[in-house]
């Protein structure tokens, strides 16, 4: 981002991007805690008022995205049941709505599959080789976009991404380390507004997505 803060604690719509992601979540009150992993030297959290909720745990995260998710279901062991639901979202995806959270909920209790919410990709995929060449077009017709929230069985999960991480694996999501272990996978259907805030560019769309939200919530 170039920023002087790190993105989560940008501010975008009257909020910070972590403020409207845990919003989304503390909504659903389906979902009993939400665990939140930080940097060990963040001096920004402590301001954070959303961070004080009775529902929000806080855990020091690590290096890689997979070592802080194993934190905070490490944090959960006492409170989880192994075949409890667990929610694993990006602080970098404001624009979360609290509809999509339980549709993903829904579709995933009623089939009992694991599941993450997904786009599907509506432009041509290229595939380059040595200077950006081009060596073949990709067919799009079964390729989607991973998003957050991805929601799988609280002890299969953890035992999966420690099966990767002793493994020395890249694991970019979640959903990848259940498919190493030989887990289905199923997509719901998410939103094209559920962005990931990763450049300057994001932060204008995301207060858009967020602004619209909040028009058709007050409708």
């Amino acid at each position: 981002m170039g920023a002087a803060l790190p993105k989560q604690y940008l501010k975008v719509a009257g909020a910070t991007v972590l403020e409207h992601s845990l919003s989304a979540l503390l909504t659903c009150e389906f979902i009993e805690k939400v665990v939140v992993a930080l940097n060990p030297l963040d001096k920004t959290a402590v301001s954070i008022a959303a961070l004080k909720d009775p529902r929000v745990l806080l855990v020091e995260g690590g290096e890689a995205r997979s070592d802080s998710v194993l934190a905070g279901l490490a944090a959960l062991q006492g409170l989880a049941q192994p075949d409890d639901w667990v929610l694993v979202h990006d602080a970098a995806r404001p624009c979360i709505s609290p509809d999509d959270i339980s549709e993903l909920a829904q579709q995933v209790c009623r089939s009992g599959v694991g599941g993450i919410l997904a786009v599907p990709i509506v432009d041509t995929v290229k595939h380059v080789g040595a200077d950006n060449i081009v060596d073949k077009t990709l067919s799009r017709d079964k390729l989607w976009c991973a998003q957050t929230p991805q929601m799988f069985p609280y002890e299969p999960l953890y035992k999966a991404l420690k099966s990767a991480t002793q493994r020395g694996l890249v694991i970019t999501d979640e959903a990848c380390a259940m498919e190493l272990c030989g887990q289905r996978v199923q997509l719901v259907a998410g939103s094209v507004s559920n962005l990931k805030v990763t450049v300057p560019g994001d932060l204008p769309l995301a207060a858009f997505y967020l602004a619209q939200q909040n028009t058709d919530t007050n409708v």
